[in-house]
């Protein structure tokens, strides 16, 4: 086995004394620095690279604090003004996770650069931590890459915000295949759209 084989084998027991002690430590130096904090290399390489990241000119790591826990409803002293059903307001989660909400905080604060994956590094009782790999579109080696340049395109803007890296692919459903995700393509909205839309095809 590689050298990446055997970090990859650490990082899947966590729960093993020589993680658990090294999270503890690391989690204590990460609650030292701001919430988007720019690393000097990956916590955790292996992972690094499956995602795409490439130790070279143009690509840098960030890492993103997120507060834990889930979503409360944003109603005024509890009153959902609305049918019981919807009354709920402890005990609701976010569609979105916490690891796409970090990268949507790393894309909004770095405008220049254009998120391409990330990962979890860490948590404690109160905070996750990610690290979020990002691309610089206008540097040279970018650029003449022919395997990462599709990141310079004018599309990929703020791909973070609009679903499209992974984290964001999951929490609309694009995981699924089959009959299971008839109604999640090409877009949950698109899909209703299309179908409710009335189509008089006469003079048009």
């Amino acid at each position: 086995m590689g050298a990446y084989k055997y970090l990859e084998e650490l990082w899947r027991k966590k729960q093993s004394d020589v993680i658990r002690f090294v999270m503890r430590v690391r989690n204590w130096e990460f609650r030292q620095y701001p919430a988007i904090t720019r690393v000097s290399r990956p916590t955790r390489p292996d992972k690094a690279r499956k995602l795409g990241y490439k130790r070279k000119q143009g690509f840098v790591i960030y890492r993103v604090r997120v507060r834990r826990g889930g979503r409360k409803r944003p109603v005024p002293k509890g009153n959902v003004c609305g049918k019981p059903v919807n009354e709920g307001i402890h005990k609701l989660k976010a569609t979105r996770s916490l690891r796409a909400l970090a990268e949507s905080r790393a894309g909004k604060a770095l405008g220049g650069l254009r998120v391409l994956n990330s990962y979890w590094v860490g948590q404690d009782g109160l905070y996750k931590f990610y690290e979020i790999i990002m691309v610089d579109p206008f540097h040279k080696q970018i650029r003449d890459d022919p395997r990462i340049n599709w990141i310079c395109k004018g599309k990929q803007k703020h791909r973070e915000c609009r679903g499209l890296t992974s984290a964001g692919k999951k929490h609309r459903g694009l995981r699924a295949q089959g009959h299971l995700a008839k109604k999640a393509r090409p877009s949950a909205q698109a899909n209703w759209r299309r179908r409710n839309r009335i189509s008089l095809r006469r003079f048009r």
